[in-house]
């Protein structure tokens, strides 16, 4: 049987559990899925419920287009690296008061920096915000910087004594590494708060020589779920606590999914599967109840410089482009310096020589997904016209991906 994270559901949470069931029953495409589902009274008869795939999830909310009830309904995206973009629903909060009655990083006489991007319906500069009003510090939302601004931001930090900064880890890494190499020192930076990716060992380095008082502070959740745990720098950087109205479940596969028990909950979150892994762990931190260690994600989806990409979905464009016979990408990690993706381009008979220069101005000009990155960092991206792709000599497989 799968283990969840609570010990029991509550009268309250069966009532969730239910009304959620009843949403999705309402959706056509769906009422077959659960149908043979009776009645959930318990953790035992929950875990009989079908998982629910991201697909399954955009297709409720198609249907239900849920709305908050006494407050603006806000829409997010998540995905979208080649075709539609993933979508999830909040009220006006964005749900912060249970992560802020959880999870104290900072305070009132804290100078907070938002290095989220706020651009192109992405939650979390947002979500951090109404954190912020929580908290009742004094924040600025910077946002995205570009490499030819961290001197100048760095030195407004140090002048105004900025205490906390948050951000992707990938961004996390080229500020901090920067301002490691221009020797530039952060001493009153006591926080770094991290939400979006798997947090880098490169930064421990980095904060060390920049701001040796800071440290780690994370969330873990998606757009589809909102934020599902919290960790504090007692925590290993791979293990969250969930929050009281998150359900997680570990499955006899060590895949995870989510139920969200909140009665405000827009997206009707009902053994969703987001595509990691993990399993149940005893936090280093000593604090009680079950905590979770994520290993990673196991379908075809990675973290590219912060922004999710569908390996597969995007071989498949790729291999749209005239003169392309097949494509596979290969992720060059390059510490510091981040990520490069390089597209392999086997070309077909009729591939004129500006085979490579169509791809890339393809990719480009993609509303979705890694674009961004390749605007912003030309040198994020690769094609190159090969002769053969990776393979496995032994069985002859060609593999989407390729990691060096």
């Amino acid at each position: 049987m799968p283990e969840f994270s609570h010990d029991r559901l509550d009268a309250a949470g069966v009532a969730r559990v239910r009304d959620l069931l009843a949403r999705l029953r309402a959706v056509p495409a769906l009422a077959d899925r659960y149908a043979s589902i009776v009645d959930i009274q318990d953790l035992q008869t929950l875990a009989a419920v079908p998982l629910m795939l991201k697909d399954d999830l955009q297709l409720a909310l198609r249907h239900d287009r849920p709305r908050a009830s006494a407050a603006t309904t806000w829409v997010f995206q998540s995905g979208g690296s080649t075709g539609a973009p993933q979508l999830g629903y909040a009220p006006t909060g964005l749900y912060m008061r249970e992560v802020y009655e959880q999870w104290r990083p900072i305070g009132p006489d804290d100078v907070f920096v938002n290095g989220w991007s706020a651009g192109k319906m992405w939650g979390a500069h947002f979500l951090v915000n109404a954190f912020t009003d929580h908290v009742h510090c004094t924040a600025m939302n910077l946002g995205a910087m570009s490499r030819d601004e961290y001197d100048a931001w760095l030195a407004f930090f140090a002048a105004q004594k900025v205490t906390a900064f948050g951000g992707t880890p990938s961004v996390l890494r080229l500020v901090f590494g920067h301002a490691r190499d221009a020797g530039v020192k952060l001493p009153d930076l006591r926080a770094v708060l991290y939400l979006g990716e798997a947090w880098s060992d490169q930064l421990d380095d980095d904060l060390a020589a920049v701001a040796p008082n800071a440290r780690r502070w994370g969330m873990f959740g998606s757009t589809e779920t909102w934020v599902v745990g919290t960790n504090t720098p007692d925590c290993p950087a791979d293990t969250w606590h969930p929050l009281p109205s998150q359900l997680v479940c570990v499955g006899d596969d060590e895949m995870l999914d989510f139920t969200t028990l909140n009665p405000a909950g827009l997206n009707p979150v009902l053994r969703y599967r987001t595509g990691d892994a993990g399993r149940f762990v005893e936090c280093a931190c000593g604090r009680p109840g079950r905590a979770f260690q994520v290993l990673g994600r196991r379908d075809g989806l990675i973290k590219f410089r912060g922004h999710l990409v569908n390996v597969d979905d995007l071989v498949r464009d790729v291999a749209t482009v005239s003169g392309v016979a097949r494509a596979q990408l290969v992720v060059h990690e390059q510490g510091e310096r981040g990520s490069v993706l390089e597209v392999l381009v086997l070309p077909s008979a009729a591939a004129g020589p500006d085979v490579a220069d169509a791809v890339r101005g393809h990719l480009l000009a993609s509303a979705f997904g890694p674009s961004i990155v390749f605007q912003r960092n030309a040198d994020a991206l690769r094609v190159s016209v090969v002769a053969a792709l990776v393979g496995n000599e032994r069985t002859g497989k060609v593999p989407n991906l390729v990691r060096r």
